[in-house]
């Protein structure tokens, strides 16, 4: 019956085409629209988290408390112990420390005199062969001139920044900033190359340099500004990184902040290294960081806690609301795609009226006729959201593999968004377009359909003859 009836579907265009091509545009309008709103999301926080947090990122409580006026000077100690420790106790994460800084490129001429000068932000990172960093900053691919940086005191600029600094890979800059102690550090190094990251915020005025050479310019001898941590597979995990991060700050609370105790259950706190800081730093106008009335940090503040993407940098709220609309466009859209082709449906059994009162008269019973609509839907509903399916996940395949250029579009951009925008095809998207493209086809035609149980036979040489 299948067969006879898609025959006869193929052969008169004017009862299939049109509910056809309603299924298949819906269905591919859908299925595109999930995917660029995936890959837009997934994009922006896969950003965020290679160059500004981590999946992971552990620092000192005084830091994260501190939030936007967080400095240097509240930095990690004894990263090299803690590093260690967090690669041993949460295997299967990648963990590599960095600096984060500030600070005035000055550019010599011919006499040694300033030519030029601009802000810099600044990134210290293991640049050494072996380094995960190579692959999460994207720096071989991204690489616009010269080479990778093979000394500590060789920089890599922002193509952009180069440019307008008027500098190539050669050239001698002098960094401007400030120690962990707090004190002016000026430091000598050569631009080995330039990179294009593709993220406006990064490529206006970064600088990348090996974490060896940073630590020797701003007096930072095994501390970081922080550790990050990175999954491995499909990326974030906010489940697992929430468990991974509550564990860690458990066992920190349970110690206080000893150093012996914080050993033998795997953390180290960096106020170990003598029990106290030798400095304390001044804090920025937020109150004091500890309970005490001394208003200055305690050990305690000094010690490390793990924070997970979702809570670094009040980044919670956005990753909720993201979340929220992306889902609430997408059921906005299924559903209105739904009534558009349920709709569609009535309107095809509203007009083969005169056919089915024929059929009724020629002797063909009722629930034979009414079998035949609902199979012709399915029929119809199948094919176009197949094709609709298919032509969806070619248009995402094709956004996922080249995506288009939006930097035009964020020319002052602050957050760490792709100037590429790509789309992320995903299991779901097989279903997403397609369950409700049959299922509305289906079920509009068998709503409508239910009219031939309500025809009478007594009354059909009337309307035939009308």
């Amino acid at each position: 019956m299948l067969t006879f009836l898609a025959k006869g579907l193929w052969r008169d265009r004017s009862r299939s085409l049109f509910p056809f091509l309603t299924v298949a545009i819906g269905v591919s309008l859908v299925v595109l629209l999930d995917n660029y709103l995936r890959g837009v999301t997934d994009g922006m926080f896969n950003t965020t988290a290679s160059f500004i947090c981590g999946h992971l990122r552990v620092a000192t409580r005084a830091y994260d408390k501190a939030g936007t006026d967080a400095s240097n000077e509240l930095a990690l100690l004894g990263v090299d112990s803690l590093e260690e420790v967090l690669r041993r106790d949460f295997p299967g994460i990648t963990w590599t420390p960095r600096i984060t800084f500030g600070g005035l490129l000055d550019v010599p001429d011919s006499t040694g005199n300033t030519r030029v000068q601009a802000p810099a932000a600044g990134m210290a990172v293991d640049l050494s062969s072996s380094s995960p960093e190579l692959r999460i900053l994207r720096l071989q691919r991204s690489l616009a001139s010269g080479h990778l940086p093979t000394a500590p005191d060789e920089i890599l600029l922002s193509d952009d920044f180069a440019r307008r600094l008027g500098i190539g890979p050669g050239d001698k800059v002098t960094l401007i900033s400030s120690t962990m102690n707090g004190s002016m550090a000026t430091w000598n190094f050569t631009l080995s190359g330039t990179v294009r990251f593709g993220v406006t915020a990064m490529d206006r005025a970064a600088m990348i340099a090996d974490i060896r050479g940073v630590q020797q310019a701003l007096d930072m001898p095994d501390a970081a500004t922080a550790i990050f941590g990175f999954m491995p597979g499909a990326g974030y995990d906010d489940k697992r990184a929430t468990q991974l991060a509550a564990r860690f700050n458990r066992s920190s609370d349970m110690t206080g902040g000893d150093m012996t105790q914080l050993s033998s259950i795997g953390i180290v706190s960096q106020a170990g290294q003598g029990g106290t800081r030798d400095r304390v730093p001044s804090l920025p106008d937020t109150g004091p960081l500890d309970r005490s009335t001394t208003g200055a940090p305690s050990a305690d503040d000094y010690a490390p806690e793990m924070e997970t993407l979702r809570t670094a940098r009040g980044l919670g709220s956005l990753f909720d609301i993201v979340r929220g609309a992306t889902a609430l466009v997408v059921s906005i859209f299924v559903t209105a795609m739904a009534v558009v082709l349920w709709n569609a449906g009535l309107m095809g059994s509203l007009r083969r009226y005169g056919e089915i009162g024929v059929r009724l008269a020629m002797g063909e019973s009722k629930g034979r006729v009414y079998r035949s609509l609902i199979a012709e839907a399915f029929l119809v509903g199948l094919a176009g959201s197949a094709i609709g399916t298919a032509v969806g996940l070619g248009v995402s395949f094709y956004l996922q593999e080249v995506g288009f250029n939006i930097s035009g579009m964020l020319p002052n951009a602050t957050m760490a968004i792709d100037d590429v925008i790509r789309a992320r095809i995903a299991p779901s998207s097989v279903f997403v377009g397609f369950v409700p493209g049959l299922l509305s086809t289906f079920l509009g035609a068998a709503i409508s359909g239910l009219g031939v149980h309500k025809r009478q036979t007594a009354m059909l040489t009337k309307e035939l003859g009308s």
